[in-house]
């Protein structure tokens, strides 16, 4: 029997590259999938891949997770159509990334705008805070469901400006401060909510994955490796598991955790 069936999961920034994944590992497990996420073409497209890969129902809505109203707008249509929600996965977030080629001197920290700092903000840590207020508190009215925050290794340590350095020793990159700052703080309202909803029956915990391949250069790639035990990138398949799990029953005694699936990366 598949883990997940009869249940209704949601996933935000469904439309990215884990966000995808996401959705193809639930539905896999049995679960309906709504995929949410800001265009309504990338989520009908990531609906339709997910129903014919998987068999699974799945819905795509368009939702801005930064923004009450939108959010609320999910929470109406996942209930008018489905009558329950039982997994949420707060995935929606922005990650200036390498293989992105932003400009690397505006997002050195003397520099940074304040208006990229506070939009990172908004969709990073109130997204998660108002769709956990939205269809965490239905979970808790229902009295039960799994919700998993999306972290990352840099919510638990500082990036490394020496991964980003190509082999001349010119710095190709900076990761700005903004996405370890928000990331840490998803994992403090995990904690968080983990103990408020712990007696309703809602569990609550974080999903910390490590850097995946998607095109970047050779130099990243090789950097990236050397700093890592297993000594690779992420496939965008590898965190699926870790999901499933935390999802499921197969976690009904974890919450307030975050599961780190990094390949080693922050135990050096």
């Amino acid at each position: 029997m598949s883990v997940l069936a009869d249940r209704v999961a949601v996933v935000t920034g469904a439309a990215g590259l884990l966000g995808v994944r996401h959705c193809l590992a639930l539905g896999r497990a049995g679960a309906t999938v709504v995929a949410a996420d800001l265009r309504l073409e990338a989520v009908d497209a990531v609906a339709a891949q997910l129903h014919a890969e998987t068999g699974a129902t799945a819905l795509g809505l368009a939702v801005d997770v930064a923004e009450a109203r939108s959010v609320g707008f999910l929470r109406d249509e996942v209930l008018a159509r489905f009558g329950r929600v039982d997994v949420l996965v707060n995935n929606a977030a922005l990650n200036e990334k390498v293989e992105d080629g932003e400009g690397q001197e505006a997002l050195r920290f003397e520099r940074h705008p304040l208006e990229l700092w506070e939009r990172a903000l908004r969709v990073n840590v109130t997204g998660p805070f108002l769709c956990c207020q939205a269809l965490g508190s239905e979970m808790a009215r229902a009295g039960r469901g799994s919700i998993v925050n999306v972290a990352s290794t840099y919510g638990l340590v500082a990036p490394d400006p020496a991964l980003y350095r190509r082999p001349d020793g010119t710095q190709a990159f900076w990761k700005s401060a903004a996405y370890p700052t928000t990331k840490s703080a998803v994992i403090g309202l995990t904690r968080h909510l983990a103990a408020y909803w712990g007696p309703a029956g809602v569990r609550v915990n974080a999903l910390a994955p490590g850097g995946v391949r998607n095109g970047q250069e050779d130099w990243f790639v090789a950097n990236y490796a050397a700093r890592t035990p297993l000594g690779r990138m992420a496939a965008p398949d590898d965190y699926a598991g870790a999901l499933v799990f935390l999802a499921s029953d197969a976690s009904a005694y974890m919450t307030g955790a975050t599961l780190v699936v990094d390949g080693g990366f922050t135990a050096w």
